[in-house]
Parts: C-alpha cells; sequence; structure tokens
C-alpha cells in the first residue's frame, strides 16, 4: 500500500492521545492526507463496540468476550477505514492498534500469547503497522493522570494491571525492534512530541508545529 500507517500505544494515562493529535496536526500542514484514528472505535459499529467495553456496569465480561470485542471492532475499523485510507496514500496514525490487544489481554489479564497473537493476526485482517511507539511512564503517575476524571471498566483494574501492561509494552519492544519504538513519556507534553519526532525520522519528513504555519 502506497501509504504510511502509524500506531501509538501505552499504558491508561501516558499521554499518548495528546501526541496522537499533535503529530497529525503537524503532518497535516504538508497537504497530505492524514487520517487520525482511535482504536477500539473509528466507525459507527466500531464506537458501539467500545462503549460495551468500556463502560464500568459490564464488570461481568469475561476475558475472551472482551478480547473478541477488541478484534471485531479492529477488523471493521481495518476494512472500513484504514485499508481504503493506506491504498490512497494517505498518513493514517492511529491511537492504539493490536499491540495494546497484546499486552492488555495477554499482559494483563493473562491470556496465552499464542490466543492473543492468533485473534490479532484475524482482527488485523493482515495489516501491520509500518511503525509503532510506545510511550512509557511509570505506571503510578500515568494511573493517576487517566483517572483524574474517573475510571473507565479497565482503568479501574488498578496499579498492578498497569504494571503488567506495561511489561509487556516492553517485551514487544524488545522483541520486534525494528518496528516498535519506545519514547520516555515524562515531562512536558512538548518535550514527548520531541522525542516522538525524533523517533520517526527515519521514517518521515520532519513535520511543521501548526503554530509554524
Amino acid at each position: 500500500m502506497a501509504g504510511t500507517f502509524i500506531t501509538l500505544e501505552g499504558i491508561d494515562g501516558c499521554g499518548k492521545s495528546t501526541q496522537a493529535k499533535l503529530l497529525a496536526e503537524a503532518f497535516a500542514h504538508t497537504g497530505s492526507e492524514v487520517l487520525l484514528l482511535r482504536e477500539p472505535g473509528g466507525t459507527p459499529i466500531s464506537e458501539k463496540i467500545r462503549a460495551l467495553l468500556l463502560d464500568p456496569e459490564n464488570e461481568e465480561m469475561c476475558d475472551e468476550c472482551e478480547l473478541l470485542l477488541y478484534e471485531a471492532s479492529r477488523a471493521q475499523l481495518v476494512r472500513e477505514v484504514i485499508e481504503p485510507a493506506l491504498v490512497r496514500g494517505a498518513m493514517v496514525i492511529c491511537d492504539r492498534f493490536y499491540d495494546s490487544t497484546y499486552a492488555y489481554q495477554h499482559g494483563g489479564r493473562g491470556l496465552s500469547r499464542d490466543l492473543v497473537k492468533t485473534c490479532n493476526a484475524l482482527g488485523s485482517c493482515g495489516l501491520a503497522p509500518t511503525c509503532t511507539v510506545v510511550f512509557d511512564l511509570e505506571p503510578g503517575v500515568a494511573l493517576s493522570r487517566a483517572t483524574k476524571g474517573g475510571a473507565d471498566r479497565l482503568e479501574s483494574e488498578g496499579l498492578q494491571f498497569q504494571e503488567r501492561i506495561r511489561n509487556a509494552y516492553l517485551e514487544l519492544a524488545d522483541a520486534e525492534p525494528t518496528r516498535v519504538e519506545v519514547v520516555d513519556a515524562t515531562g512536558t507534553p512538548e518535550e514527548v512530541y520531541e522525542r516522538l519526532v525524533a523517533a520517526l525520522a527515519d521514517l518521515l519528513p520532519a513535520p511543521k508545529r501548526s503554530e509554524e504555519s
């Protein structure tokens, strides 16, 4: 495909959603098509699944149901939005993709690594990111940020859950160093953004900041 597919990852509260917006805004000024998406979500069907997954009232949801709902949301997003955009040559920036499922459902929940990888292959429809950036932050700091306004169903799992997720992300980075970059998420959003741009330097031209336009 002609486009570029960048995914941003990390534990809840690491700041990746802020960085995704900054990156999309910067590249929008290049004149190229830039698409900013989030997972789960991004299509009407996927957004309905997102609501089910994050609703604190769905505490009886079993781990396997959770896994399959994430994959269903992802498959719809890939077929309906991501693949057509990449064919057009767009830059697609996605706030989470299948590495989140590996980190949360394998690392956090403890489901089999092979099971999660098999389901990820189905849910992604065989599509892999061009590059993935993991924003790494101490879990206690990140969880405090994430739950300031209340906690969703996954944030409510607590600190040890987030610690297991962080470890799974770092394991992924060690296993796939050519695809997965780890960026220190401490400091101001501007400081973290500069590290993000540096991590993507070999893949993309330096973007302009929106205030420079």
